[in-house]
């Protein structure tokens, strides 16, 4: 599969094996993903699904998450791909702010414009989310993107 076109969709019901296998290769919490699978963004070669990626809507903002590839097919631009097309959603949505919990890939999201904040600052819509409810880490760091105008 690593000449295969791929091409992105949204998520269905009958994609929730596929993305909690994908989640649980890049050892990713599951908690509170299945409730947001219609916001899933796919990443799919040859009818197979190869990455995903998840804007939750809080009010105003949203959080990205859920961010896997297949092993095999990592730093090919799949998790590029799935990021902007994320984010260029969230603009059409007129989201202000995009944020993310991450304990491993600070420098990966900077790359995107995402920048850290103190996750005291976090808006209390995303704290009650099950992210920061425990499925993350207590020493995760929170990033943020202003997608708005």
């Amino acid at each position: 599969m690593r000449h295969a076109v791929i091409t992105l969709r949204s998520a269905t019901q009958d994609d929730w094996r596929a993305i909690a296998s994908l989640l649980e290769d890049g050892q990713l919490p599951r908690d509170g993903a299945r409730e947001h699978l219609g916001a899933f963004l796919l990443a799919v070669a040859d009818g197979v699904v190869v990455g995903c990626a998840c804007t939750e809507a809080h009010a105003e903002v949203a959080l990205l998450r859920s961010i896997a590839v297949a092993p095999t097919l990592r730093r090919q631009g799949i998790g590029t791909m799935l990021i902007n097309g994320l984010v260029q959603d969230a603009k059409r949505r007129k989201t202000g702010k995009i944020y993310l919990l991450t304990t491993s890939a600070e420098e990966y999201f900077a790359n995107f414009g995402f920048r850290r904040e103190p996750i005291e600052q976090a808006p209390r819509s995303l704290q009650d989310s099950a992210l920061f409810q425990g499925a993350c880490p207590a020493s995760a760091a929170l990033m943020s993107l202003c997608v708005g105008e």
